[in-house]
């Protein structure tokens, strides 16, 4: 296992976030998810420490879960099925339990399914 692909991989995750989290869906996110987007949550050392430890463990799991591919098309489908079937479909769960709204899961549940598809697509462009 490659050091250097994990971090890329877990790195990546951090840039998806920053555009996702940002631009992208930061408005409607912080209104399903009740939370103003204004005030700070937690200290950002501590909040970005634990998901770069997230990110990297799931990175990490991936790749030794699925591996390499020379097919990158075929890696990067992987990786986006197992963002949906398995994180997207995880928070859908509990989601419903917390009575949360679709918008919200649509939101979250589409950043990991692209998270994992993004490590499909490195891990496939990886030589």
């Amino acid at each position: 296992m490659s050091w250097v692909l994990l971090l890329i991989a877990t790195l990546s995750t951090f840039a998806l976030g920053a555009l996702w989290y940002g631009p992208l869906f930061a408005k409607a996110w912080g209104k399903a998810s009740g939370i103003d987007m204004q005030k700070k949550h937690g200290h950002p050392a501590k909040v970005f420490g634990f998901s770069f430890v997230f990110a990297l463990i799931a990175a990490a799991g991936y790749l030794h879960l699925v591996g390499f591919s020379d097919d990158v098309l075929h890696s990067t489908l992987k990786g986006a099925a197992v963002g949906f079937a398995f994180a997207a479909t995880s928070f859908g769960i509990n989601y419903q339990f917390a009575n949360r709204s679709w918008q919200l899961w649509l939101i979250d549940g589409g950043y990991h399914t692209a998270q994992f598809l993004l490590y499909g697509l490195i891990i496939g462009l990886w030589r």
